[in-house]
């Protein structure tokens, strides 16, 4: 059984069990979140597609970590103009493992 959920402005394939790494959800090491933005659930011979989220389904995680990705450099520059900016960006994530998939009504 999988689903494919929505968070962070992007969209995911889960299963239970399974790991997948977002962009940071509020929540402390060890605390379970509700994903409710459900867009298709496919598993026990049936699949349901919503539109666009599927009523009354949830996944259902435990935070795992909430580190921080690679370093990402932005690096500007207008060529004889003596125009150059460098800046760092350094995304903060939070990675969840799949605990529950609810199917809903």
């Amino acid at each position: 059984m999988f689903a494919i959920v929505k968070t962070g402005g992007k969209q995911y394939r889960v299963s239970v069990g399974g790991q997948l790494i977002v962009e940071r959800i509020e929540g402390e090491v060890g605390q379970e979140v509700t994903l409710d933005q459900v867009l298709a659930i496919d598993g026990d011979g049936q699949r349901r597609i919503g539109t666009p989220v599927v009523p009354g389904a949830q996944v259902r995680a435990k935070i795992l970590a909430q580190p921080r990705g690679t370093k990402v450099i932005v690096f500007k520059k207008k060529r004889r103009k003596n125009y150059r900016r460098k800046r760092g960006h350094r995304q903060e994530l939070t990675v969840l493992k799949v605990t529950e998939i609810c199917c809903g009504s």
